[in-house]
């Protein structure tokens, strides 16, 4: 079992939360459904599901819990084909979300990164690093392009 596993409160949408992502990511799946009858709050359900080999629990068990833009994933892409394709299927809105930063239908809170920004951060050069910051803070969905071409100056 996994040492670690990220969980989500939802009022009643688990198991649609738990469909709409492993529609969206490869490799998913959904591992397991527990209802547990006579709680506080009814009958909550627990599914639990697994995505890039990462599992994730999520339940529904009233609005006592809300999900905030304090906790977010991060989805690592290398290409911009896949920051438009996450970026597409998880957005509620796409014109929303700043700097790779989105908000889904569920309000899980998602940060769809080029792999290359990280290499990108690690620069020394202060110039370079302002610049690409620079550019990321106009944009909505990251553009790997014009990334790459204020990082180069």
């Amino acid at each position: 079992m996994q040492k670690i596993i990220p969980f989500l409160w939802f009022d009643n949408q688990a198991a649609e939360a738990a469909r709409f992502y492993v529609s969206v990511f490869k490799d998913a799946e959904i591992l397991d459904t527990t209802f547990i009858e006579n709680t506080p709050s009814g009958t909550v359900e627990i599914v639990t599901i697994k995505l890039f080999g990462q599992q994730y629990q999520m339940m529904s068990a009233g609005p006592f819990q809300k999900i905030n833009g304090a906790i977010s994933f991060v989805v690592n892409c290398d290409t911009q084909q896949e920051i438009d394709y996450y970026w597409e299927q998880l957005s509620a809105d796409s014109n929303a979300g700043e700097c790779g930063w989105l908000v889904d239908k569920f309000g899980v809170t998602w940060q769809i990164v080029p792999t290359m920004m990280y290499e990108m951060q690690k620069t020394t050069d202060k110039k370079k690093l302002a610049r690409v910051i620079e550019v990321m803070l106009t944009m909505k969905k990251l553009d790997i392009a014009e990334l790459q071409k204020a990082y180069a100056g």
